[in-house]
């Protein structure tokens, strides 16, 4: 009995310890006008993290807009045109007028509440190099064998049965896989990715009301 209580106690440190190594590095707030989200930053990904740490505490994310989002797919911001931008304009274009280096690491990749770098495509673009600001949040959706299976054929990789559980268990964007630079992920609030990627939208995919948002940096 003795045993079983040691294994036990030894299983709850071992289990609590890695929940706090997979929590541990820098999280930031993402506050909107339609509710909070906490996000993760990976330290895997130190450019892209010391980027957007940068621009936070500068407060390049203050009342800006998310403003492209697609159901099913994911939610876009960080575009310094747009705040104060008129309604209707198509915005996406904007930024801090440098790019960050493609960093892909195999063990961050496109579930849900992934966060990512958006980018220009690779006809002008080849380095796959990121938006200095610009970013998106993965909504996702759950896909089957056969989905994966053609996605693999048509990118020319294989998931890892890890990957392939969580699209088909939890769901995401496994066609965006080592293409864009991965660097983060949501840890609360994924009601507020879903609500936001629900909004009514323009034919540039902009909400028909604006979804304005500030980050800041969480310190505990």
């Amino acid at each position: 009995m003795k045993k079983l209580v040691l294994f036990l106690g030894v299983l709850f440190i071992s289990l609590t310890q890695l929940m706090s190594q997979e929590n541990s590095g820098t999280k930031v707030l993402i506050s909107t006008s339609m509710g909070d989200i906490t996000v993760l930053l990976y330290d895997g990904t130190p450019q892209h993290r010391d980027n957007f740490i940068k621009l936070v505490e500068d407060g390049f994310y203050t009342d800006l807009l998310f403003h492209r989002v697609i159901t099913n797919f994911m939610i876009q911001g960080g575009d310094p045109d747009s705040r104060d931008a008129k309604p209707k304009k198509q915005l996406g274009n904007g930024g801090p007028g440098y790019t960050v280096p493609f960093e892909y690491d195999p063990q961050f990749y496109h579930k849900r509440g992934a966060l990512a770098a958006a980018r220009m495509p690779d006809e002008v673009n080849p380095g796959k190099e990121s938006s200095g600001s610009q970013f998106y949040i993965v909504q996702g959706k759950v896909y089957t064998d056969a989905e994966l299976d053609q996605i693999e054929v048509r990118m020319g990789f294989t998931f890892t049965p890890e990957q392939r559980e969580v699209y088909k268990t939890i769901g995401g964007t496994p066609f965006l896989d080592r293409n864009y630079t991965v660097f983060g992920e949501v840890i609360e609030g994924m009601d507020v990715v879903d609500e936001i990627a629900g909004v009514e939208r323009d034919k540039y995919d902009r909400p028909v009301q604006d979804v304005k948002f500030t980050i800041t940096i969480i310190t505990e």
